[in-house]
């Protein structure tokens, strides 16, 4: 049995983001995944997440997952012995951002999460591909199950998160860095800068998938999680 692997998923996602790759690799792995919902800041959930965690793991973090796994290493370098970065961004967020994200908390506080997630985050997420209308309807039925509260926590934590380029300068495990061709929020370059950052990083790019390669292109991602695991 291989190492414990930690899966942190993204903003407004849970277990279900990652079940072709707990379908995939929990046989030969024990598997754990965080949700993200303990802390409005980024440092806080990496702080929960450790209070839970084994004494060493893997951990690998999409989006906003991403961001908390980076706080981690930061926090606890000697915990983590391989990081997986997919489909995320190091680096602080910028005015505009934050100004749209004041806007979608308030509608979000007026009882729109239905419609902020349809309109305006979920149009983000995917690629072009047969399975997409299916997709976006697991995306909604996570945002529904996760609700508003959850919404509102996560969007203050990205908002006030820390630049961590710094953070992955210092990383010095077995480190992937994977993102889908297509993706609109963490595009390629954001990936192959945080490739050029961490030393001896491999970086794995996915055909035919936008922001959420774990359910558009599941086997390509479980080959590469599971090349980076052994």
């Amino acid at each position: 049995m291989q190492q414990p692997l930690i899966l942190l998923p993204g903003m407004m996602c849970d277990a279900r983001l990652f079940a072709p790759q707990i379908a995939a690799l929990s046989a030969h792995m024990p598997i754990m995944v965080m949700p993200l919902n303990s802390d409005n800041t980024i440092a806080g959930l990496a702080s929960a997440i450790l209070e839970k965690s084994p004494p060493t793991f893997a951990v690998a973090g999409l989006s906003m997952g991403g961001i908390v796994a980076m706080e981690i290493i930061r926090q606890a370098p000697k915990r983590v012995t391989r990081l997986a970065l997919m489909d995320t961004n190091p680096m602080a967020e910028v005015a505009k951002v934050s100004t749209n994200r004041e806007r979608q908390k308030q509608h979000v506080r007026e009882g729109r999460l239905k419609q902020i997630m349809h309109d305006e985050l979920m149009p983000n997420y995917l690629t072009d591909g047969p399975n997409k209308p299916d997709i976006l309807k697991l995306c909604a039925a996570m945002a529904d199950d996760i609700g508003a509260d959850t919404f509102l926590t996560q969007s203050e934590a990205l908002a006030t998160r820390p630049d961590q380029q710094d953070t992955l300068r210092a990383v010095d495990v077995p480190t992937l860095i994977l993102c889908g061709r297509d993706d609109r929020l963490c595009p390629v370059e954001r990936h192959e800068l945080m490739h050029a950052l961490v030393p001896n990083s491999t970086l794995t790019i996915i055909d035919g998938a936008g922001h959420l390669p774990t359910l558009e292109q599941p086997e390509l991602t479980n080959k590469a999680l599971n090349k980076w695991m052994t």
